[in-house]
């Protein structure tokens, strides 16, 4: 079993963050170990509070792990300040850490910002050189970028851009596009188009920690960027399919959707 690593804020409702990862990497076949580096509270209708981690605890859960475990993929999460950001690229660096996805999260759907403005060129600095895999939706592209993304064509130059800050691929997600949910991956030569179904429900939390940590999971199991991207659309797509009607807001995922299934468990 290969043992995979995630970088990210905690969700206390488990549906994203550090906990939706671990779902995902367990419901794939990998051993999961996580790195806190910050604290959410929040429910199916929000955040309503963030704590950052202090930088000297983000390091030392970083490299105690690399004194004792071989790890064989690494998904970032959620980083808000500059100092984590800075801390994270150390100690990777350091410890020589390979299979990177990141997923640059930004803000939550109930629109809390995630990652401090300030942060964001930092981010691209530190953490896209290190990258094996970057994962942005279209708000995030547009963020990086500081272009409009409404169509196709806009996918294929923000994936451009973002591969030429220092990403061995980019993979831009058209979950908010209208029509056919596309996603459009760059490797720095060819473009490649993984489409998906789209899925009539309100339930989507969680789905890019999920979809980054499902790309992290199919790599360290020995799979090319490629097939790891079109593998992780199909989990993803099952999941959001399988959504789990929770709380009063909206719903998460569900990671376990084909366990749950041979084990007779009725989750609707």
């Amino acid at each position: 079993m290969k043992n995979v690593l995630t970088v990210a804020g905690s969700d206390s409702c488990g549906g994203a963050g550090i906990q939706a990862d671990l779902k995902t990497f367990s419901a794939l076949g990998t051993y999961g170990m996580s790195v806190i580096t910050a604290v959410t509270a929040q429910n199916t209708r929000g955040v309503t509070a963030v704590r950052d981690m202090d930088v000297e605890i983000v390091r030392g859960q970083i490299d105690c792990l690399f004194d004792d475990i071989e790890i064989h993929g690494i998904k970032i999460g959620m980083v808000s300040s500059i100092d984590i950001i800075r801390t994270i690229g150390e100690s990777l660096s350091r410890n020589n850490a390979a299979n990177i996805v990141l997923d640059p999260v930004m803000v939550s759907k109930s629109g809390c910002h995630l990652l401090n403005p300030e942060a964001k060129h930092e981010l691209i600095r530190v953490l896209f050189p290190l990258a094996l895999v970057v994962t942005p939706n279209l708000f995030e592209a547009e963020v990086i970028t500081g272009d409009k993304i409404e169509m196709l064509q806009q996918m294929e130059s923000a994936a451009v851009k973002i591969h030429a800050m220092g990403a061995k691929h980019v993979v831009v997600k058209g979950g908010h596009l209208s029509g056919d949910a596309i996603d459009v991956l760059f490797d720095g030569k060819v473009f490649h188009y993984i489409k998906g179904v789209r899925i009539d429900t309100k339930n989507t939390h969680g789905t890019g920690c999920t979809f980054s940590s499902a790309i992290t999971a199919y790599i360290a199991n020995g799979h090319s960027v490629v097939d790891s991207v079109k593998l992780a659309k199909l989990y993803i797509n099952g999941a959001i399919e399988n959504s789990i009607q929770l709380g009063k807001g909206v719903g998460p995922t569900n990671h376990f959707y084909s366990l749950y299934k041979r084990a007779g468990v009725n989750y609707e």
